[in-house]
């Protein structure tokens, strides 16, 4: 080979080798370093709790005065005095109305007059029929004097027992014009005034008075909790807790349920149950909805777990369990009922376990996660709730 083409093929090579080099310092320039792995999600845990909470059913009921009358008058008259004010709260034997007493008053002085007459007549007959008596042994007078002034003193002795009957009725039918309060209770709008003319066994309402303590709940299952409530009232274990709507749950009234119909309604599939309570300070009215929630009983050392801890997902709910390495397990679980801001975890999840209570949105099962302190409002979420959840408290 000629030292002149040698020496040309050495340029081109070296020319290459500096093209070749040039490009891969110009890409090695160009590429960006991989980016480094994304952190951990960060969340906050809570302990799944245990406590002693209610098994109940929620419904809603009506309030129902135990006793209540329509008052309606016994005479015919007119209204001359009114003695109570709409809405009072009257006893026993307070006076109501007061009709026009002087018709039965000159009634009841009449058969008084006549009792008087025929006492009169009686005790004339009496002497007479003696004398009769006397005479007629020995022939002084007739067999029919004798009979007849007998019969006269059976007579009057019978005019007078009619008189006093006379007598007992005209004083009932005086007494009528006094209409009084027959139970203790609140007295509804009065339906007449003073001058109106009532006419007795008429059906006229004059007003209505209706007894508050204590007072009537009545309610409705349906026929499919049925069974669970014959059980639990066998055993005598139901309680009944009543509270007005839009009332916290922590002013519920203990009641008594005493009445479970012995038919399910048609159409409607539900029984109806009925409980009484007190009422003295008249926190319940009748007519009022009410809210009910009927104890069946007491789940105990129930695994309880804050409602914003459990997921859904196709398959049903789950929560994230946290593991002693610090990843999360995906664990589906079976719910009860919810008490308050807690709920029930019937299956699938232990006291102690902790569960993710925030930022489950971020967490994949099986990776790691950091664990941040809760907000100092939940900070003891299982604690301070499974508390309430022994009362069935909300927030």
């Amino acid at each position: 080979m000629l030292p002149g083409l040698a020496t040309a093929r050495s340029c081109q090579e070296l020319t290459r080798w500096v093209i070749a080099l040039s490009i891969g310092l110009v890409l090695a320039g160009c590429r960006k370093p991989l980016p480094p792995p994304p952190p951990p999600p960060s969340v906050t845990v809570t302990e799944a709790a245990t406590a002693d909470v209610p098994l109940y059913l929620d419904e809603i009921g009506t309030c129902t005065a135990i006793e209540f009358v329509n008052i309606q008058p016994q005479a015919s008259g007119q209204i001359v005095e009114i003695h109570f004010e709409d809405g009072a709260f009257l006893k026993k034997g307070d006076m109501l109305f007061t009709i026009d007493p002087r018709p039965y008053q000159a009634a009841l002085d009449q058969a008084k007059a006549n009792l008087a007459q025929t006492e009169a007549t009686l005790k004339l007959a009496r002497e007479l029929y003696r004398h009769a008596e006397a005479l007629f042994p020995i022939k002084a007078t007739s067999k029919e004097d004798y009979q007849t002034k007998q019969s006269s003193v059976e007579a009057n002795q019978a005019l007078i027992l009619a008189d006093k009957a006379a007598i007992e009725t005209a004083a009932v039918n005086l007494d009528y014009c006094s209409i009084r309060s027959p139970l203790d209770g609140r007295a509804s709008k009065q339906q007449v005034n003073v001058g109106n003319i009532v006419t007795a066994n008429s059906g006229q309402t004059l007003l209505t008075i209706d007894t508050l303590d204590p007072i009537y709940v009545d309610f409705t299952i349906t026929e499919a909790d049925l069974p669970a409530v014959q059980r639990e009232m066998a055993q005598g274990t139901l309680q009944t807790q009543v509270r007005r709507q839009g009332d916290p749950i922590t002013t519920f009234r203990q009641g008594n349920m005493d009445f479970l119909d012995n038919t399910v309604q048609e159409g409607t599939g539900t029984v109806a149950l009925r409980a009484t309570l007190a009422n003295k300070d008249r926190y319940f009215w009748p007519g009022q909805f009410v809210r009910v929630r009927l104890v069946l009983r007491t789940l105990k050392d129930a695994v309880l777990v804050p409602s914003a801890a459990t997921q859904i997902s196709q398959n049903g709910p789950f929560v994230y369990v946290i593991k002693p390495d610090w990843t999360a397990e995906f664990r589906p679980i079976t719910l009860g009922q919810s008490q308050g801001d807690m709920i029930v975890v019937r299956e699938g999840l232990r006291a102690g376990e902790k569960v993710v209570l925030t930022g489950q949105l971020g967490v994949t099962p099986g990776q790691r996660v950091t664990v941040l302190a809760p907000p100092a409002a939940t900070s003891a979420p299982a604690s301070a709730a499974a508390s309430r959840a022994t009362t069935g408290e909300s927030p």
